[in-house]
């Protein structure tokens, strides 16, 4: 899983030079399946499956405070980027998106 800002898109050179596979953009049922949460309501600090581990792509840090979803499409907490980070026990910081022009 990777946190990104909302404008940021993966760039798909950056994802396969990181991680040596190609992204995939996962089905909703798959999102249920792996996260445990309905797409728009996913939250890496709340992930039900041990496996899934998340990154945080650099994009983040170009703000103060990012709204990450809480479980529910109407639900969000304010956090830093490095506490979003910290309290989704990321595995690392990676650069993996391209911004908008």
């Amino acid at each position: 899983m990777i946190e990104t800002a909302g404008d940021a898109k993966v760039d798909n050179r950056k994802f396969k030079d990181t991680f040596g596979f190609k992204a995939k953009m996962l089905t909703p049922e798959e999102v249920i399946e792996f996260t445990g949460h309905a797409v728009g309501g996913v939250c890496a600090f709340a992930i039900e499956n041990e496996h899934v581990k998340a990154y945080t792509d650099v994009s983040m840090k170009r703000f103060e405070t990012v709204f990450p979803a809480c479980g529910s499409s109407n639900s969000a907490a304010e956090f830093t980027p490095e506490e979003l980070h910290k309290y989704s026990n990321a595995v690392d910081w990676v650069d993996v998106c391209k911004l908008p022009e």
